[in-house]
């Protein structure tokens, strides 16, 4: 198979895993609170991601990290994946999928406006198109969803989901300076390691019930689909391709392919104004992405 075959294969796999996480958050917890869902899912990455410590053999490069980098790990990990998921599952738990999931993908125009706010970096004025794009996708998405058989949408349900593109977004901007200081796959075993030792020392004070075999499957699914494997197809599709343009490109089709599942499995009726404010939201993104030059880098 020709390298750019493997990486397109690759990057397909990646897409479809995460293509199916929005329907998995939804079926999941309706066995198990979001709590008990992200308790499953904690303990199922940070398995994967021992796993690949020890088939790459990097346990060398964990006893070595500095006592800084062990630090900074440890606040990563309460914000991802302790605060995001927590976050999130709450606003899957109260919204539609298909309004939950566009919301939440909306993470990089927010991370513009962090890295004005706060790393000092100016948004080039072209951005401010692909910023009110996507905006205007989001406001589409929330004004039509009034309009659905179940009633109306929770208010807290949209808040919850912006809250989390906030807070994934800000994570993407702490990482991000510390992606020279640590390994990646050190770095997401170290933060799923602090994720899961908050989450089993929170338990006893939450309260956990987990007695159904299909809520702990979708729990387990969900780490392995959502926080673990994906990540590996993505890092060899990027490691194996001429063409990472093209790669990450195929991540903007994750969205699209994912209402085919919330169609299929939740049996919710995809509403116009979904499919009218996704295309905004992707296109304001790969807008600023490729058609807009920064001199500046996150």
């Amino acid at each position: 198979m020709q390298s750019n075959t493997k990486s397109v294969f690759y990057a397909s796999a990646a897409v479809l895993s995460w293509s199916t996480v929005a329907t998995a958050f939804k079926v999941a917890q309706t066995y198990l609170t979001g709590f008990e869902l992200l308790l499953v899912a904690c303990l199922t990455s940070l398995f994967i991601f021992t796993i690949a410590i020890t088939i790459t053999h990097k346990w060398h490069i964990v006893r070595s990290t500095p006592a800084a980098v062990w630090k900074s790990s440890a606040l990563l990990g309460l914000l991802n994946p302790v605060v995001y998921y927590l976050v999130l599952f709450k606003a899957y738990k109260l919204l539609p999928a298909q309004i939950a999931q566009p919301i939440n993908y909306m993470w990089p125009i927010v991370l513009l406006i962090l890295l004005a706010v706060f790393a000092h970096q100016p948004i080039p004025r072209k951005k401010y198109i692909g910023m009110f794009m996507s905006l205007g996708g989001v406001t589409l998405i929330s004004a039509g969803s009034g309009s659905m058989a179940a009633g109306e949408v929770s208010v807290m349900g949209l808040t919850l989901a912006a809250v989390s593109a906030l807070l994934w977004a800000a994570f993407w901007m702490i990482n991000n300076k510390n992606r020279n200081r640590c390994d990646a796959t050190v770095a997401l075993f170290m933060s799923f390691l602090f994720g899961s030792i908050y989450m089993l020392a929170a338990s006893p004070f939450v309260g956990i019930d987990i007695h159904s075999v299909k809520g702990v499957a979708a729990g387990i699914y969900v780490g392995m689909f959502e926080m673990g494997i994906p990540f590996f197809f993505f890092a060899l599709a990027m490691r194996t391709t001429n063409n990472p343009a093209l790669i990450n490109q195929m991540c903007y089709l994750a969205p699209f392919i994912s209402l085919f599942f919330i169609s299929a499995v939740l049996h919710e009726e995809i509403i116009i104004t979904t499919y009218a404010g996704l295309v905004l939201i992707v296109a304001g993104i790969i807008f600023n992405e490729y058609f807009v030059k920064s001199k500046v880098k996150a």
